[in-house]
């Protein structure tokens, strides 16, 4: 391991936040391991990406060994980023639709935290980043399985933020509204503009809790375009 170099995994990395997010802790220092189903065009000496489906246990698993055997030993950051959603009515809603919403977005952030959490406990620092939404403040209709997975994305978080301050271990949920990316690809009632907020925003906000001081806690963040508009 080389001494003084942060490790930090980010999940759901080929696209938007995810991407966004290892970009900016490269350039600001950090070894970042990319967990997900794709690999993203980065070639840096300090990113490693781990083929991952954080809906598979056993996958999210090996993905960790094989991370902290890269990074020498200890990695000391998780940002939950992976996650996706659909629209519709929930009478109206697939069942393999919205599976795939809860074994992502809710069991995906099981299965990544219980790996590393140990670990954490044991070094008695660390930092758990989540990713919500602002559909897990408030209902959307048409959105109910999407708002029901970022409901309980708030409620991991606020729990796990009590079980692991007394080791010095800070959990931070953000809740960002719409970003400019591809998640809306699959939205039909909202179209992708200018007027929201860039990955890049969010990878900063991101930065700015990790780099934090040790008594200084960020456990709730909202954030939201400025500009008014459609669903934001």
């Amino acid at each position: 391991m080389i001494e003084g170099i942060r490790t930090a995994i980010v999940t759901g990395v080929s696209k938007g936040i995810g991407l966004a997010t290892v970009k900016l802790l490269l350039e600001e220092g950090y070894r970042v391991a990319g967990w997900g189903r794709t690999a993203p065009e980065i070639s840096e000496e300090y990113f490693r990406f781990f083929e991952t489906d954080v809906r598979d246990f056993e996958s999210v698993n090996a993905a960790y060994a094989d991370t902290k055997a890269w990074a020498g030993g200890f990695v000391s950051y998780l940002i939950n980023n992976a996650g996706l959603g659909f629209e519709g009515p929930m009478h109206e809603m697939a069942h393999d639709q919205w599976h795939l919403m809860f074994d992502t977005n809710v069991h995906g952030i099981f299965y990544c935290s219980k790996v590393i959490i140990p670990d954490l406990i044991q070094n008695e620092t660390g930092h758990i980043i989540n990713i919500s939404s602002i559909a897990g403040n408030t209902g959307i209709q048409g959105m109910v399985g999407y708002c029901g997975t970022k409901f309980a994305v708030r409620g991991i978080s606020q729990s796990l933020f009590k079980e692991l301050r007394q080791y010095g271990i800070k959990v931070t949920c953000i809740y960002p509204g719409s970003v400019k990316t591809n998640f809306f690809d699959s939205i039909d009632s909202v179209t992708v503009n200018d007027d929201m907020m860039m990955p890049e925003d969010i990878a900063g906000t991101i930065l700015h809790c990790l780099e934090s001081s040790p008594n200084y806690h960020h456990v709730d963040i909202e954030v939201r375009p400025l500009r008014a508009g459609k669903r934001k």
